[in-house]
């Protein structure tokens, strides 16, 4: 842009610009990773979107990793990190967390609390209706989802009564469409209303199309790889500079003699608070945006 047209169009840059704003503060605060679909919701929190879950990718198992993860604020800045818990490894939070648990004191039990393994779910997704990104609609993504939603999954898969079918929501063809519905109450993500349409092949069945999109479907097993962890010795490095210790003065509560194993007791915080509704992507979501703060 010429020097003249800067100032002949400065009223419309700044309507540019403003409009720009705008999607700059809906947009997520963090690093943009474009094969993650997240939905979006409007001013009052509230969100709709139809999704299809996909089956696991060739060579793989299962349709979906686990995913575990610590976010919280301590002295000396945040912590947000994936768990090594999720290789089955050891990990310093998860240490430090047991040690705090078993001090004896509701302070130790509080801090741990606070500091507690979160768990997320990854699966492919088909967009098939997202009225405020319809840009969207017609990809394969990724989505990470919270307890919550496993559960709805899990719901239809393993029916409670005799008169229910199972089904197997990442089947193309026996499969169903994902409607998530999100709301706002009393400050907390709700997903209670989100729930699964009647069976109906993906794309009325099209093999072509279905295997198009089979072939664009993302490795899940490899969000999971050794290499996309850090060590346990630079997470312990950061975990002493996140709670102000340095590498000589640990200071983690001696234990009394119990019996809880390392990872039990992220296993018990996270069974005691199920009942919130919360989802877990959502809480780790706000921390990382207030650590970018």
């Amino acid at each position: 842009m010429s020097f003249a047209s800067l100032k002949s169009n400065r009223s419309k840059n700044i309507e540019s610009l403003i409009g720009e704003l705008e999607k700059t503060k809906q947009q997520s605060f963090s690093n943009q990773d474009d094969r993650y679909w997240k939905p979006e919701r409007d001013k009052s929190g509230n969100g709709y979107a139809v999704i299809r879950f996909l089956p696991q990718c060739e060579g793989e198992d299962l349709p979906w990793v686990r995913l575990f993860s610590h976010g919280f604020q301590g002295p000396g800045g945040w912590y947000i990190e994936n768990s090594l818990t999720t290789l089955n490894a050891k990990d310093p939070v998860s240490e430090f967390n047991t040690s705090l648990w078993n001090n004896g004191t509701e302070a130790g039990k509080e801090q741990a609390r606070k500091q507690k393994r979160r768990l997320n779910y990854v699966s492919n997704i088909y967009v098939i209706k997202d009225p405020a990104n319809p840009q969207n609609e017609g990809q394969v993504k990724l989505y990470k989802y919270g307890k919550k939603i496993f559960d709805k999954i899990n719901d239809v898969m393993n029916p409670e009564f005799q008169d229910e079918t199972p089904l197997n929501p990442f089947d193309y063809w026996d499969g169903a469409d994902f409607k998530l519905k999100i709301r706002t109450l009393d400050g907390f993500v709700n997903y209670d209303r989100s729930e699964f349409d009647n069976t109906s092949p993906l794309l009325d069945g099209d093999d072509a199309k279905l295997e198009e999109i089979y072939n664009s479907q993302h490795s899940l097993n490899t969000l999971i790889a050794a290499d996309q962890f850090k060590t346990y010795e630079e997470l312990k490095t950061k975990l002493d500079r996140v709670l102000g210790r340095t590498t000589e003065a640990v200071n983690i509560p001696t234990a009394p003699p119990k019996l809880e194993e390392v990872g039990d007791v992220d296993k018990y915080i996270t069974r005691a608070e199920s009942n919130s509704d919360e989802d877990e992507d959502d809480t780790m979501s706000y921390f990382e945006k207030l650590a970018a703060e």
